[in-house]
């Protein structure tokens, strides 16, 4: 029986979107969050590009419970970031405290290179959008947006010509004089984004903006938001527990979880490289499987081949579903020999739960085509080959990505046998 063998650790590239794949990724710097800067071009005189939000140490206690703990990053001009992590993770009390509507225990918030910590609601230049709109139920929609630019005194003329223009962008140019309950759901939350954006804020901040919205609505939603953000680009933060909400719209995702950030950066790669397993089991579905107790079992030399020296006796190989093969037979791939126990179709994938030696529970998701050529049954012993996982490390808290095909290519051009 042939093993997986003599593979090196190699950082895989994150892929899919272009538009993800090109994102930069925030560092990390004595306790600080840090965003990217953008190099001058050369002989063009091009300046790094602005930070729009800067936050530094923010911390929020609500009696005994700390909803933020010394949480900092900062937010590039013309970024649409997203704040993501579960409930109770500090989300909205950050997201609530830059615009003010929240004082912070400790910390600063930075608004456009201004210090907004100590400034009122109405001089920090933001806009917000809440979950449940909060539209005018007395007021029509051309009056709701142009609400913001009305108290601030702006010639009527002036808010016509404002209200047209975001009534063009919103698409919504015919239900000028129509009422919040004369309009759906999703309307209702682009009139709320038009109000937000009228007065030409520093920055935008949503709050779960499409918490309140049914599942398709809300990804039609995605889709318009971000198309809206790259026509308008006003630096935006936005609030979400939906993963493939903040995958689908932001450029970059902070990951929080007990009121501390987790990690930073591009949504492909985070999910690809995470920092820790809160951030891989939190960006999808993963197996954890342990490497000692695999050793032990029919594998062979197994998994601790991979790495570059033997690993730990806690360390755990984290593979999403996507990233395995099943084969029927061994064709010459690294693999792990396991049963198949059940076959689930979910639409367009199918589900396949198996139980690899000496007894641990392994999940692969195959395309439905796929899958149907195959043909698995409960009961089949078949071959599993993984594509791309990571390596963790408990006692050094670290994950070492391991690109198998990539490492199993290299070792097959030095003649070492698979």
């Amino acid at each position: 029986m042939s093993e997986l063998r003599d593979l090196d650790l190699g950082a895989r590239p994150a892929q899919g979107h272009p538009r993800l794949a090109s994102r930069p990724s925030l560092s990390y710097h004595r306790g600080t969050w840090l965003a990217p800067r953008r190099e001058a071009a050369a002989g063009t005189g091009d300046e790094e590009k602005a930070v729009a939000i800067e936050v530094r140490g923010l911390s929020k206690k609500y009696g005994a419970f700390q909803a933020v703990d010394g949480v900092s990053f900062e937010v590039q001009a013309g970024q649409l970031v997203a704040l993501l992590g579960p409930s109770g993770s500090g989300k909205s009390t950050i997201l609530r405290t830059i615009a003010g509507l929240e004082t912070a225990d400790s910390g600063s918030v930075m608004l456009t290179g201004e210090d907004a910590t100590a400034l009122p609601v109405q001089q920090r230049g933001v806009g917000f959008v809440f979950q449940h709109y909060a539209l005018f139920r007395h007021m029509t929609v051309r009056d709701n947006i142009g609400f913001g630019l009305k108290i601030r005194k702006v010639p009527k003329d002036e808010i016509r010509r404002r209200v047209d223009e975001l009534l063009d962008l919103i698409q919504l140019g015919g239900y000028a004089n129509r009422y919040p309950s004369q309009l759906s759901g999703g309307q209702r939350q682009r009139v709320a984004l038009a109000r937000a954006l009228a007065p030409r804020p520093k920055v935008l901040l949503l709050d779960e903006p499409f918490g309140a919205l049914d599942a398709k609505v809300r990804d039609e939603l995605r889709t318009w938001l971000r198309r809206l953000h790259d026509e308008v680009h006003v630096t935006s933060l936005f609030v979400t527990h939906d993963q493939r909400e903040a995958f689908e719209v932001s450029d970059q995702i902070v990951v929080l979880a007990d009121g501390k950030v987790q990690q930073i950066g591009p949504p492909q790669a985070l999910y690809e490289r995470p920092a820790n397993p809160f951030v891989a089991g939190f960006l999808g579905a993963i197996n954890v499987l342990p490497l000692r107790s695999l050793k032990a079992g029919s594998i062979g030399r197994g998994p601790e081949t991979w790495l570059d020296q033997p690993p730990a006796d806690h360390a755990e190989a984290y593979v999403r579903p996507h990233d395995l093969d099943v084969f029927a037979e061994r064709d010459g791939k690294p693999y792990w020999p396991a049963r198949v126990e059940r076959i689930t179709p979910l639409g367009s994938v199918v589900r396949l739960d198996l139980r690899i030696a000496p007894d641990h529970p392994l999940h692969i998701e195959l395309p439905r085509n796929r899958s149907l050529g195959v043909g698995f049954a409960p009961g089949d012993e078949v071959y599993v080959s993984p594509r791309h996982l990571n390596v963790y490390d408990r006692a050094q808290n670290s994950f070492q990505p391991v690109d198998v095909h990539r490492a199993m290519g290299l070792a097959l051009q030095e003649g070492a046998g698979i």
